[in-house]
């Protein structure tokens, strides 16, 4: 416990999924924590269950694809907690498209200003705070999309690529700057949250059956033979939060149940 306390902590879309389990975390190992989204009835309702484990929390409405609300989302925070520690850039979308000839240069362009647009909003509004408060880390979501290509994903992976070189790239210009601010992405694998259901549109195959889409899909692409839960990718983002990796910058932490690594046959169970 008290692996961040007295720090403040800022994560965009902060109201469900990996978002919500990040928050939780924070606060629950010491941190203040802003939480932002569009979805204002999950951040409140994220808020509440912080403060009634004992945490502090706080939730602001944040289109992180606006540049006004970045600035003010950062005064806010500079007003009320007068420093930030860390940040995670969490927020996203996922639009998939089964040819890319198929998708809308408005779905292509949506899906850009929110998961990069939004990530370079963020780092550009943060820094200066952070750097006055003395430093701290800022942690970029990406994707196993970042690493490799997907035939459905192309847009997403493009977003998430992107990312991935941005985060080393900030990493640099922070260290080269003396800023005393580590940046690292994280590259979550098949976790069982929400926007499965943005990517895959059409009912799972079995229709009936009390299962997601994502542990669907894990069963049969994943070696570790099962989804991953938000809780899981928190944890990543708590150790990246907190001073024990004080020596990591510039880096990617892969939590995917060992997708990127290979495949196996997985031996039937008697």
């Amino acid at each position: 416990m008290g692996q961040v306390e007295g720090k403040v902590a800022l994560v965009t879309g902060a109201a469900s999924g990996i978002g919500a389990a990040c928050a939780r975390t924070l606060a629950r190992e010491g941190a203040r924590v802003v939480l932002t989204d569009i979805n204002d009835a999950g951040g409140a309702e994220q808020v509440a269950a912080i403060k009634q484990a004992g945490g502090q929390a706080v939730y602001l409405n944040h289109d992180v694809s606006s540049e006004e609300r970045w600035a003010q989302i950062v005064g806010e925070i500079d007003k009320t907690f007068g420093r930030l520690d860390v940040m995670v850039s969490n927020a996203g979308i996922a639009i998939g498209a089964m040819s890319i000839t198929q998708m809308s240069l408005a779905d292509w362009r949506k899906q850009t200003a929110i998961n990069l647009d939004g990530v370079f909003l963020s780092v550009k509004h943060c820094i200066p705070l952070m750097k006055k408060s003395g430093g701290g880390s800022i942690v970029m979501m990406s994707s196993i999309a970042g690493l490799r290509g997907s035939p459905i994903l192309a847009g997403y992976c493009a977003t998430k690529g992107g990312v991935r070189l941005f985060a080393k790239s900030i990493a640099m210009e922070c260290a080269q700057n003396n800023d005393n601010i580590r940046v690292n992405s994280v590259h979550p694998g098949i976790i069982d949250t929400p926007i499965w259901s943005s990517i895959y549109r059409e009912p799972p195959a079995g229709g009936g059956r009390n299962i997601s889409r994502a542990e669907e899909i894990s069963k049969a692409s994943v070696p570790v033979g099962y989804a991953g839960d938000p809780q899981d990718i928190a944890n990543g983002v708590l150790f990246l939060a907190s001073d024990a990796s004080r020596y990591i910058t510039g880096t990617e932490l892969v939590i995917d149940g060992g997708v990127t690594a290979g495949g196996v046959r997985r031996a039937q169970q008697q």
